[in-house]
């Protein structure tokens, strides 16, 4: 059965909008709870060295986790089909990691 309707290229830059926006979510929600645990682990004294390596190992996975976010975004048929605010979350999530891991 085919349908009446011409085809129109809308209708693929829809479809790749969600393949993409879908991991691209969940990689998002995933690295703002690493993030959120990271920023709120606070050691209990100077030598909870425990504390510090959870900090540190949510910091890279943050890190990583953006990266692939952000590697996702920058090809080019997710720059045609995305927003540039795509960009946004996993800049800002690396770049608070990134303090954290600094400031521990």
């Amino acid at each position: 059965m085919t349908s009446d309707q011409p085809y129109h290229p809308d209708q693929d830059r829809k479809a790749l909008r969600w393949v993409l926006a879908v991991p691209l979510v969940i990689l998002h929600v995933l690295s703002a709870g690493c993030c959120y645990y990271a920023l709120a682990t606070r050691p209990g004294n100077a030598v909870d060295t425990a504390a510090v390596d959870a900090i540190v190992l949510l910091s890279v996975m943050t890190i990583l986790l953006s990266a692939c976010a952000l590697a996702i975004t920058l090809t080019p048929s997710a720059r045609r089909s995305l927003g540039s605010w795509w960009l946004v979350p996993p800049a800002a999530m690396i770049l608070l990691a990134a303090l954290r891991w600094a400031t521990v």
